[in-house]
């Protein structure tokens, strides 16, 4: 009898034994199934510790608004040009040839050192040749508006020439010269040249450092004020006006170019 009950508690041990070894196993396999899994490439774990970052507002974005103010690559040479993966386009009209962010792009910040300019009763903002417009609690790029007036422009443009008068070209705006500062114009309809009209073979150099803008503005004003002084105008064929004493009023027209011209703080040869 003794027997039979010492080999009963030696089964039972036997059992809780087994019992406790097959746990400890399962626990074993479930641990290293789990590092596995936690494994970067090595199914479905590596969610976990590798979530999908939310798209930020200043990446690239599907949606058709980015595609609304560019040419897809293989726009023509001289026209603004996409890049690839970016909100962004290569302006490469008349060289101008600088990165501009695509409009309808929205941004949370405004960038550092930006102007701000009132027109109609909004708020425009300026940075780099781009324009920004509020748009709920951050910012859109913008077109401004046609007569929009600024006292600056771009820190880099391309100065372009219609009818004999000077533009500044960049991201796809045009500003010409009004008053004691520039205004946002429609784009020229007549040919426009990047190269100045003709000062009937005469040098100009400034004096005063006047800067580029203000060059072709002087000089454009004081081209003006010569024809209407003269009644010539080098610019016009030939053909254009009668032969008649075209000497004579070429000479005038080069005096009071050159007065105009000295007047303000020109020398010219």
């Amino acid at each position: 009898m003794s027997q039979i009950h010492h080999t009963s508690r030696y089964f039972a041990l036997g059992l809780i034994l087994a019992l406790f070894s097959g746990l400890f196993l399962t626990g074993l396999a479930q641990a290293a199934q789990a590092a596995r899994e936690d494994r970067p490439g090595n199914g479905p774990g590596r969610d976990r510790h590798f979530p999908v970052q939310e798209a930020r507002e200043d990446r690239p974005s599907a949606g058709p608004v980015r595609d609304r103010h560019v040419p897809a690559q293989g726009a023509r040479e001289d026209g603004p040009v996409r890049l690839s993966g970016r909100n962004e386009f290569r302006d490469r009209r008349y060289q101008h040839d600088r990165v501009y962010p695509v409009r309808g792009h929205v941004v949370r910040s405004l960038p550092r050192n930006h102007r701000v300019v009132v027109h109609g009763g909004a708020r425009y903002y300026f940075s780099r040749g781009a324009w920004y417009r509020p748009r709920g609690p951050r910012f859109a790029i913008v077109a401004p508006p046609i007569g929009l007036f600024v006292s600056f422009l771009p820190p880099y443009y391309a100065t372009v020439w219609v009818g004999g008068r000077p533009y500044y070209y960049a991201n796809e705006i045009y500003y010409a010269h009004r008053g004691d500062g520039y205004v946002v114009v429609e784009p020229p309809k007549d040919d426009v040249s990047q190269a100045p009209p003709p000062a009937d073979q005469m040098f100009i150099y400034p004096r005063q450092n006047q800067s580029e803008p203000q060059q072709a503005t002087d000089r454009y004003e004081c081209h003006s004020w010569a024809v209407n002084q003269t009644g010539f105008d080098p610019t016009r064929l030939p053909g254009d006006a009668p032969d008649i004493g075209r000497g004579d009023r070429r000479a005038d027209y080069q005096r009071a170019m050159s007065a105009c011209l000295d007047g303000r703080g020109y020398t010219v040869k």
